[in-house]
């Protein structure tokens, strides 16, 4: 959540955010979690919806298959959109922040609302069913997670091994491999919520959703570069990094809100 408004008010957009889950975490691991009622995630959705209108939304952690559920209703009762759909489910540090039967809940009620999912291999593994451990595997995903009604998927590779990053988009059209060298950053901390959170951003902004991802993957990529070191494990990105320059489609309405 700390990411997201970070994020979000780099990139010139008022951030608002309903609470899902309360953790105490650090740059080591996940100590404790926990979930809240989701009639109370509801409730802070429709607070949001009736009074902002938020021109975008993205989800990170939810934690519980009813959380699941009020987040998709809620979005379907406001309309809200285009969503962003970041599918956490573990931690850098390897904890669970998903529950087994909440996986299902996500790939039937929330992927065909998502305007984008940008899972990483694992995520894109759990919500596929099956392997995704190289280039061709993640292409094969990224199509799967279209076809199972995302608008488009982007699968981050930062788990392959090697020298050179790899993520790759689908929208149903058009295949794009973004390839980078790896940052020597090392563990990366708050990565995937910075990433998800910086498109919602260019979308809310009047992006489409291709040059969303293109303008959020810079910005990310610099982020990482430019890390801060702090704490004793996963390094946390450096969300005072400058965002890109993102051009203002002409009849688009001005720069508004964001929202979680």
């Amino acid at each position: 959540m700390q990411a997201d408004v970070r994020t979000l008010h780099q990139w010139g957009v008022h951030g608002v955010v309903a609470v899902t889950a309360v953790t105490a975490q650090n740059t080591v691991g996940v100590q404790r979690v926990h979930a809240m009622e989701p009639n109370l995630v509801a409730a802070q959705i429709a607070s949001v919806a009736v009074d902002l209108a938020p021109r975008a939304v993205k989800s990170g952690m939810l934690g519980t298959a009813e959380i699941v559920a009020a987040v998709a209703a809620s979005i379907r009762r406001f309309r809200l959109g285009p969503y962003v759909l970041d599918p956490v489910t573990v931690s850098t540090s390897g904890d669970e922040l998903l529950a087994p039967d909440a996986v299902a809940e996500l790939r039937g009620s929330l992927l065909p609302l998502a305007a984008v999912v940008t899972p990483n291999l694992p995520e894109a593994a759990l919500l596929t069913g099956r392997e995704v451990a190289s280039p061709g595997q993640m292409a094969d995903a990224a199509r799967a997670l279209v076809e199972m009604g995302a608008g488009a998927a982007l699968v981050t590779g930062g788990h392959l091994p090697g020298t050179e990053v790899l993520d790759l988009y689908w929208d149903g059209k058009s295949e794009l491999a973004y390839r980078g060298p790896r940052l020597g950053a090392g563990d990366v901390h708050g990565g995937g919520c910075t990433l998800s959170a910086a498109i919602a951003a260019a979308l809310a902004r009047g992006a489409e959703v291709r040059q969303a991802v293109a303008a959020a993957r810079r910005w990310v990529r610099s982020a990482i570069a430019t890390a801060p070191e702090l704490g004793a494990g996963a390094n946390p990105v450096n969300h005072f990094a400058p965002p890109p320059s993102l051009a203002h489609p002409p009849g688009a309405p001005p720069p508004a809100g964001s929202a979680e």
